[in-house]
Order: structure tokens, then C-alpha cells, then sequence
């Protein structure tokens, strides 16, 4: 009995001793925790969302450079050039949402534009690569005898552009953006949770690097004298081996590099485009 008593003194006073655990800063109880910064101040603040007006310029750069180009030897010079700056305009997604989370510097502009941007970036650049530019050129002689060489359509292959973006897939693409959309003011006015999926973060990764790729592949196919070449491969064939001059006369089976970065480019389209469509499925469901 003496002995249980003592023991309860003890540990009385070794309580008194110690602080207050309950009422202790977290700094005290958990020392390996340390306590959140408070949010960034002065100019710093800013960068996130300047980083956003620089992607949506870098955007209207990379549209400016797909517009003049022309398959397969006009401007050669913008294909690099467009490459370049969608590179840098995908960096500067990853960097502004990494320093508003790092910096808590989170702000409506940076809500409504840095979404904005991304759609701006990446629809805006597959409307261009599906524009009549990247048509492939067909040669052959009209009904004077003069020979041409001009875009024209192929009857052996299904794709007539170097790469291989077709309208279906760009209004696949843009229709998913705008459900999701949809779906998500629905979500968010009702108190719903709408943050991205693993599905959607997919999507963007998979968008982003099929549009370098295509760029890359459509500079790799590109060549001053590819049209000159395939003149000379054409005008050799017997005349009883050319088509008559009511058809326009393809000779990409010429050019490997072409046919290639079409093989390639086709695939990369069809992955996109359902990757793209699958990714609405997660977030419809949701709305639903």
C-alpha cells in the first residue's frame, strides 16, 4: 500500500514538471512537423499568373507559325519554330501551378486563366495542324497538258495531310472540353467535388506530347526539294502507267520520310482522340 502510494507521488510530480502536452505548439509535441510558411508577398505573387499570359502568348506565337507554313517547302523555318514554343508554353503550365501551390499564391485570375490557357494552347494548335496547309500535294497535267502540282486527294490512302489530324478528331477533341465544362459549372454551383481525375490528368499528358511529336515528324517529312523529287519519280513512269489527266496523280510512295511520319502521326492521333473521349467518362458520371 505504502509502496503504490509512493509511486502515485512520483508520478504526480514528474507531471508537474512537464508542459502542458495538450496546449503545447505543434512545434513542441511534433517536432519532426514544421509549420506552413505564410503565402508570398510583393511581386513574386504575380509570377504565377504572368507565367499564364506568357503560355496564352506563346499559344498565338505557335498559331501565328503554323498558319504560314506550307507542305513541304514553304517556311520551312516555322515548323522548328512552333515546336519551340509549344515547348516552352507546356513548361510554363507545369511551373505556374507548381509556384501558386508552393507559394500559396493561388488567385482568381490564375483560376479562370490558367485553365483557360491550357484549352487555348492545346485546341487552337490541333485546329491549325488540321488546317489545309499540312494537305499533301498531288501532280499530274489538266486537260491543256500543263503540268501542276498542287493539293489534291489521295485514293489509296485515307489521310490527306502530313499529319494526319483529321476534323473528326479536333471536334471529338473540342466536344469533350466543352462537356466537361459543362458538367463541371453544373458540379461546382451544386457543391460538388470536381477536381481532375487520373483519367483527365492522362489526357492532357497524352495531348501534350502527341502535338511536339507531330511537329517533330512533320519537320523530319518536310524538304525543299521534296516536290522536285517527286516530279522526277512521276514523270518517269510510262505514259501508259499515268493516270489520265481528270485524276490527281499521287507520289508520296516516293518519299519513305513521308510515309513514316504519316504511319506514325495516324497513330498518335487515334490514341489521342481516345484517350481524350475516355476521359469524359469519369467526369460525366460524376455530373450524373
Amino acid at each position: 500500500m505504502l509502496r503504490t502510494l509512493a509511486a502515485a507521488t512520483k508520478a504526480a510530480e514528474h507531471t508537474a514538471t512537464q508542459p502542458d502536452q495538450q496546449h503545447a505548439p505543434d512545434h513542441m509535441t511534433s517536432p519532426e512537423l514544421t509549420p506552413t510558411p505564410p503565402p508570398i508577398a510583393g511581386p513574386l505573387r504575380q509570377l504565377p499568373n504572368a507565367l499564364t499570359v506568357l503560355r496564352i502568348v506563346l499559344a498565338l506565337g505557335v498559331f501565328a507559325c503554323l498558319s504560314i507554313y506550307r507542305f513541304p517547302d514553304t517556311n520551312t523555318w516555322a515548323i522548328p519554330t512552333a515546336l519551340v514554343l509549344f515547348i516552352g508554353a507546356a513548361l510554363t503550365d507545369a511551373l505556374d501551378g507548381f509556384l501558386a501551390r508552393r507559394w500559396r499564391a493561388i488567385t482568381p485570375f490564375g483560376r479562370i486563366f490558367d485553365p483557360f490557357a491550357d484549352k487555348f494552347l492545346v485546341l487552337g494548335t490541333f485546329i491549325c495542324l488540321a488546317g489545309p496547309q499540312f494537305v499533301m500535294p498531288a501532280v499530274g497535267f489538266d486537260s491543256d497538258g500543263a503540268f501542276f502540282a498542287r493539293p489534291g486527294l489521295s485514293s489509296w490512302w485515307p489521310m490527306t495531310s502530313i499529319t494526319c489530324v483529321a476534323p473528326w478528331m479536333v471536334i471529338a477533341v473540342l466536344s469533350r472540353e466543352l462537356l466537361v465544362t459543362t458538367i463541371r459549372g453544373y458540379c461546382e454551383s451544386k457543391g460538388i467535388d470536381f477536381s481532375a481525375t487520373l483519367s483527365g490528368k492522362l489526357k492532357m499528358i497524352v495531348q501534350s506530347a502527341t502535338i511536339p511529336a507531330i511537329l517533330l515528324l512533320t519537320w523530319h517529312a518536310q524538304s525543299e526539294d521534296i516536290l522536285p523529287r517527286a516530279t522526277e519519280e512521276w514523270l518517269k513512269r510510262p505514259p501508259d502507267d499515268r493516270l489520265p489527266s481528270t485524276m490527281r496523280v499521287f507520289v508520296v510512295e516516293q518519299w519513305g520520310e513521308v510515309m513514316t511520319a504519316m504511319l506514325f502521326s495516324s497513330a498518335l492521333m487515334i490514341l489521342t482522340t481516345a484517350v481524350t473521349l475516355y476521359s469524359a467518362i469519369p467526369y460525366t458520371r460524376r455530373g450524373l
